[in-house]
């Protein structure tokens, strides 16, 4: 049964209705992003999260840091590890980042960022990048361990106006230098994607350019399917659309929700062919509800404790 272009047949064993024996084995070890406002609604994430699974708090503009650190430290006292984002252009300067870095460390234990440009055209202040705020060195004074950037399989425009890749080349390549000349921990998480073969070409393009940290790819949670296409514009995914769109056109699929089994199996097989690929594990997006997305990673993979994760 062939799914979408992955470049080989999809193998079909636990289609429909959930992935394969190997893409479960592939499965091992995802992350899910959260924000305050969501997961205030969730009375206890231990009940559905498996032990160490890594949990990001998104920050979104218009967010109070106070809410950021709240979620953060609630986190950490259920026992996860926690990797709030920091989003340079949001910041106003550099003593406000000081006291964000200071307060995760002191208050609640964080000792992981995922540190971004942010989605706002314009900086508040001096900081503008994630390179900007490494730069700062205050990651590193207040013991952060953990430092995962952005990666963007299908390009990113608010960088490369002219539809390259050229500044987000040269910016990965200079965290790949800085993870090689320091002792950071550090791995690219992707925007999410429908189609794997972007995800899987992008990925053997920067490794070709010598970029050698390990990949966290993103994937959507099951949604419903505008919810997704919407998700998808705002956030300016790009030619995995056309996956959500053909799906969009077929009456017998439209009103299900969407479940990122083909895409997940279409990742898998290719790790399997290819297991020196960076492309190391996945982080959910829960566009249709926290509680729909780790209902459907905890029915995937076994019920078992995760493992330290990079």
């Amino acid at each position: 049964m062939a799914l979408l272009n992955f470049g080989s047949r999809v193998d079909s064993r636990a289609m429909p209705g959930g992935v394969t024996p190997e893409a479960a084995s592939f499965l091992d070890n995802w992350s899910i992003e959260v924000m305050p406002r969501t997961a205030a609604k969730i009375e206890s994430f231990k009940a559905l999260l498996p032990p160490e699974t890594r949990v990001y708090v998104a920050h979104i503009v218009g967010t109070p840091f106070d809410d950021m650190l709240a979620t953060a430290r609630r986190l950490t006292e259920e026992g996860f590890p926690v990797m709030p984002h920091i989003p340079a252009r949001i910041i106003p300067d550099t003593a406000t980042l000081e006291t964000w870095i200071r307060r995760y460390r002191e208050e609640a234990g964080v000792t992981q960022a995922l540190l971004l440009g942010g989605g706002i055209a314009k900086p508040e202040g001096a900081l503008g990048s994630a390179i900007q705020l490494i730069e700062t060195g205050l990651f590193d004074h207040y013991g952060f361990t953990h430092l995962h950037v952005a990666g963007h399989p299908e390009g990113n425009r608010d960088i490369d106006a002219d539809g390259s890749t050229a500044q987000v080349d040269a910016s990965l390549l200079w965290k790949q230098d800085f993870s090689a000349r320091t002792d950071a921990d550090m791995a690219i998480v992707t925007q999410f994607a429908f189609d794997a073969t972007a995800v899987t070409t992008w990925a053997e393009r920067i490794a070709d350019l010598g970029v050698r940290l390990p990949i966290h790819v993103g994937i959507a949670g099951p949604a419903k399917l505008q919810t997704l296409i919407q998700f998808a514009l705002s956030c300016g995914v790009g030619p995995s659309l056309k996956v959500l769109q053909k799906r969009a056109m077929d009456v017998t699929r439209l009103l299900t929700p969407y479940e990122p089994t083909e895409v997940v199996t279409g990742l898998a097989q290719y790790k399997a062919r290819n297991p020196e690929s960076l492309i190391s594990q996945v982080h959910v997006f829960p566009l249709g509800g926290i509680r729909n997305a780790t209902d459907w990673m905890n029915r995937q993979t076994p019920a078992e404790p995760q493992a330290a994760i990079g």
